[in-house]
């Protein structure tokens, strides 16, 4: 019977409300049975378990294994909106392009995945998008939610319409920094936007380049030659506007925290050492945002904690002792008594290699952008301090002199 079920794994269940369907197939009926019969053998057991598990949040008709939806271009989301193009696709489901026939533009409708934890992730990113406008957000770079409504299982939010991310300008033009001009400003809305969530009581916890979006999609050619004198094409936005979207990982003060927060390149330490975070941990994004954007690549690209702690102290100097001596019990094995266990710690040669070529955070920054930019460097400094409470707030990098004197 378990080499039938594995046959015909593909099957899918009925879901209604975001609530599994008690089984009502012959096939369905039959697995149910293997799991509550008593004398069912340990190995069938957990081959059932393995097969129920990849069903645990079944998609419906009009869905594909992994619960997104599937459409077709022209077809309707509801009889108000026109799907006219994809605009982008994530784990939380897919971004669509459509034409809102009420209001008669084009809007960007985030369709998120059948699966309850997305569902339950979209909710809260509904209110929080509701209380960011009843706030008039839209005065301080955040996206503006038009509308949002549940079709056929999945939850679907609508937004004005945007451009592209500030990640795929840095993609396109093969990784290349931003002009500085164009780094303050990004970086100073970029700052407006995250202290008006702070000052809501609210923590985004996923600052990144894809996250940061230009408000148009018209862009400016420009011809460069690279270190070889090949000529490329340089796209950067017509207009710097820019606003933040994603807030579906967004928490507000008095709310529960979970262990792990920001994707990886930008966690902040206090993260990783399991220390706890609140506001701050935002801040140390922005910083790591602010040196990609000067230097084109991300200041941490690491996908382990030991090597990321390590290149932290390569770039910014050692941790302090406090935080160290209070790491919890699964931080504490990146540490031989006070000291970061690198390289003996290491995965591998390649590892310790990455590190070794990183610069010192001032080196990185005159490379770049020219000795004379002190200002910039003392603001990431204060960005990118270790110490939670020593971090710059979002006002204080606010009135910083690489915003404030632009001569």
């Amino acid at each position: 019977m378990v080499e039938e079920m594995e046959k015909q794994g593909s099957r899918k269940r009925a879901r209604v409300g975001g609530w599994d369907v008690e089984p009502t197939t012959k096939y369905e009926s039959e697995t149910k049975a293997i799991r509550l019969d008593p004398t069912t053998t340990t190995t069938t057991r957990v081959a059932y378990e393995r097969i129920a598990r990849r069903h645990v949040s079944p998609p419906m008709r009009d869905d594909d294994f992994e619960g997104h939806y599937v459409f077709k271009f022209g077809e309707n989301l509801t009889p108000r909106y026109k799907i006219l193009s994809k605009m982008g696709e994530g784990t939380f489901g897919r971004v669509l392009e459509c034409w809102d026939r009420q209001a008669r533009e084009t809007v960007a409708i985030k369709v998120v995945r059948s699966i309850r934890k997305y569902r339950d992730a979209a909710m809260i990113e509904i209110e929080v998008l509701q209380h960011l406008a009843k706030n008039e957000g839209c005065r301080f770079h955040c996206v503006q939610i038009r509308d949002w409504f549940d079709y056929r299982n999945h939850i679907c939010i609508v937004f004005e319409k945007l451009g592209p991310s500030l990640f795929v300008f840095l993609r396109s033009n093969f990784y290349s920094p931003f002009p500085l001009d164009l780094v303050r400003e990004f970086g100073r809305q970029l700052l407006e936007s995250v202290a008006y969530m702070h000052d809501l009581k609210l923590i985004h916890t996923d600052l990144k380049p894809e996250n940061i979006l230009v408000v148009s999609s018209e862009i400016v050619k420009l011809p460069k030659r690279n270190s070889q004198n090949e000529l490329k094409v340089r796209c950067l936005p017509k207009s710097s506007a820019i606003k933040l979207i994603d807030f579906g990982s967004s928490v507000f003060e008095k709310q529960g925290h979970s262990s792990i927060v920001c994707t990886r390149h930008y966690r902040a330490p206090e993260v990783i050492l399991g220390l706890g975070w609140s506001y701050p941990c935002d801040l140390w994004s922005v910083g790591c945002i602010l040196v990609e954007f000067c230097t084109g690549k991300a200041l941490f690209q690491t996908h382990e904690n030991l090597e990321h702690l390590a290149m932290m102290e390569r770039v910014l100097g050692p941790l302090p002792r406090h935080m160290i001596r209070n790491a919890s019990r699964g931080a504490e094995k990146y540490f031989t008594r006070t000291r970061l266990n690198w390289p003996e710690g290491a995965v591998s040669r390649q590892s310790i290699s990455a590190v070794r070529q990183l610069d010192r955070l001032k080196d990185l920054i005159s490379k770049h952008v020219g000795h004379s930019r002190s200002s910039l460097t003392d603001l990431l400094h204060g960005l990118l301090m270790f110490e939670p409470s020593e971090r710059m707030t979002a006002r204080q990098a606010l009135n910083h002199s690489f915003f404030t004197n632009l001569t």
